[in-house]
C-alpha cells in the first residue's frame, strides 16, 4: 500500500534573525509544548491545548497550503534552530461579525523562552513582507484581546489599526487591519 502525498511548496523567509519555514511532523513535540503554556494560551483560547487540538492545528496550517497557497510558518532562531513559535496567515471561517471573508487573518504565538525579545515582530513583519508580495493590494486583519497588550504593540508596529471591536466566542476582542 502506497501513501499518498500532494507535495505543498511553502516558502523559507529568512530575516535578520529567524527563518520561517513550513511546520512538519517532527514539529509537533515543540508546538505542543507552547500550545500546552498557559502563558500562551490565556489569550489564545483561554486553556492550554491538548494534543489533538495541537495536531487539528499543525495539519490546519499545513492544509491552508495546500488549497488557499498561504498559512502558518514554524519560527525558529536563525543561529541555534531552535523552536520560537508559529506565524502566518489564515482563513478561520469565523463566525464573528464584521465578517472577515476575503481577508486574510495573520497570527502569531511564540513559546514563552522567546517572548520579550523582538522575535514576534520581526517574525510578523518577514510573514507581512511575503503577504504583501502575494496578496496586493488585499487587506489583511488580525484579532487580538484587549488584555492581550504585547500583541497589541506588535500589532501597530506592523501597521495593524483598530477597526472595530466586537465579540468572538463570547469574549471581547478587538479587529485590526493594514492596507
Amino acid at each position: 500500500m502506497s501513501t499518498l502525498r500532494h507535495p505543498v511548496e511553502i516558502p523559507v523567509i529568512e530575516s535578520e534573525r529567524l527563518i520561517l519555514r513550513g511546520h512538519r511532523r517532527e514539529d509537533f513535540g515543540d508546538s505542543f509544548a507552547m500550545w500546552s503554556e498557559p502563558e500562551v494560551t490565556r489569550f489564545i483560547g483561554g486553556k492550554p491545548s491538548s494534543q489533538e487540538e495541537v495536531w487539528t492545528r499543525l495539519l490546519r496550517y499545513v492544509g491552508h497550503w495546500a488549497v488557499l497557497g498561504f498559512g502558518y510558518w514554524i519560527v525558529e532562531e536563525k543561529a541555534t534552530g531552535r523552536f520560537l513559535g508559529e506565524v502566518g496567515f489564515a482563513d478561520f471561517m469565523r463566525d464573528i461579525e464584521p465578517s472577515l471573508t476575503e481577508m486574510p487573518e495573520i497570527g502569531w504565538a511564540l513559546a514563552p523562552h522567546a517572548h520579550g525579545k523582538g522575535y514576534a515582530t520581526e517574525a510578523v513583519q518577514a510573514a507581512l513582507t511575503w503577504g504583501d508580495a502575494h496578496f496586493g493590494s488585499r487587506r489583511t486583519v488580525c484579532i487580538i484581546a484587549p488584555s492581550n497588550t504585547p500583541s497589541l504593540r506588535v500589532a501597530e508596529k506592523c501597521g495593524y489599526r483598530e477597526f472595530v471591536r466586537t465579540t468572538y466566542k463570547e469574549k471581547q476582542t478587538i479587529l485590526f487591519a493594514r492596507g
